[in-house]
C-alpha cells in the first residue's frame, strides 16, 4: 500500500509538471534550437580539428557529443533537486510540505522525478540528433549503456539531494552547485580527454563520479565495449552510488531537522 501511495503521488506530480510544460512549450522549442546550434558548433569544431585527433580511440565529434550530453543531463538532474527546495522556499510552501507523512528525502525525490524524466528525453533527443543529423558513428553495447546510465542517474540523485541539503543548511546551494559544475566540466573530460591534464588534476578527476560515467558511456556507446571492459568503471560507479545515496539521505534529514529547530526552513 505504501508503494501504491508513492506511485499515486508521483503520478499527480508528473501530471502537474506535464501540464506546466505544455503551457510553456515555447521554452522547449527554444531549448531544441539551442541544442541543434550547439551540436552544429561541435560538429564544425571537430571538422576544423581534423580526423587525426582521436581521443580515447574515437572521432572527436562523437567524443564530445556523449560528453556534453551526459554531463548536461547529470548537472540538470542535480539542479532539479535544488530547484524543488528553492521554489518551495520562495512560495512559502516548504514548511507545509515537510510536515506531511511523506519523508523529506522521498518528497524531494518525487518532486524532482518528472524533471529527471524530461532531462532524460532531452538527452535522448540530443544524442539522436547528433547521430542522425550529423551522422556520428555509433557502435553500441545497449546493455552496458543501460547499466552505466542507471548508475549515473543514481549518482545524480544522490548529489542532487546533497545540493538540496546545502540549500537548507546555508541557503547557498545554487552557488555551490555552480562552483561544482564550473570545475567538473573541466576535470571530467567533457570536451577533451582527462589524459591531457597534469598529473595532480588527473588524480582529482578520478574522485569525481562524472568522470567515470563519461568514460564508461563512451566505451559502451561508441566502442561497443563488453561488460569485461566496462567492469572497472561499473564497479567504481557502483561504489560511488552505494556511498553517496545513504550519505545524502542522512545529511538531508539532518539539515531538515536542524532547520526546523532553528526556524530557518523557509529562508532563501
Amino acid at each position: 500500500m505504501r508503494i501504491a501511495g508513492l506511485l499515486d503521488k508521483l503520478a499527480v506530480i508528473a501530471r502537474r509538471d506535464l501540464l506546466t510544460a505544455i503551457r510553456y512549450r515555447t521554452g522547449f522549442a527554444m531549448a531544441a534550437v539551442g541544442g541543434l546550434v550547439q551540436l552544429a558548433a561541435f560538429y564544425y569544431l571537430a571538422r576544423a580539428i581534423g580526423p587525426g585527433f582521436r581521443p580515447q580511440g574515437v572521432e572527436y565529434f562523437p567524443f564530445v557529443l556523449v560528453g556534453t550530453g551526459l554531463y548536461t543531463f547529470m548537472l540538470m538532474g542535480i539542479h532539479s533537486f535544488l530547484n524543488v527546495v528553492q521554489d518551495a522556499q520562495r512560495t512559502g510552501t516548504l514548511e507545509v510540505l515537510m510536515t506531511t507523512s511523506t519523508p523529506g528525502p522521498v518528497l524531494v525525490f518525487l518532486s524532482a522525478a518528472s524533471s529527471f524524466a524530461g532531462n532524460t528525453v532531452q538527452l535522448f533527443l540530443y544524442l539522436a540528433a547528433g547521430l542522425l543529423i550529423f551522422r556520428a558513428p555509433l557502435h553500441a553495447n545497449l546493455g552496458g549503456c543501460f547499466v552505466v546510465f542507471a548508475l549515473s542517474m543514481a549518482i545524480a540523485v544522490a548529489v542532487g539531494i546533497l545540493a538540496a541539503a546545502l540549500q537548507l543548511a546555508i541557503q547557498k546551494g545554487s552557488a555551490v552547485v555552480w562552483l561544482f559544475g564550473s570545475g567538473a566540466w573541466f576535470l571530467t573530460g567533457t570536451l577533451f580527454p582527462v589524459a591531457t591534464l597534469p598529473q595532480p588534476l588527473r588524480l582529482a578527476a578520478k574522485l569525481i563520479p562524472i568522470t567515470h560515467s563519461l568514460d564508461a558511456m563512451r566505451l559502451a556507446l561508441l566502442q561497443s565495449a563488453g561488460f569485461s571492459a566496462l567492469a572497472r568503471e561499473i564497479v567504481v560507479l557502483t561504489l560511488f552510488s552505494v556511498l553517496l545515496l545513504p550519505l545524502s539521505i542522512v545529511l538531508f534529514s539532518y539539515t531538515l531537522r536542524r532547520s526546523r529547530l532553528q526556524g530557518t526552513l523557509s529562508f532563501y
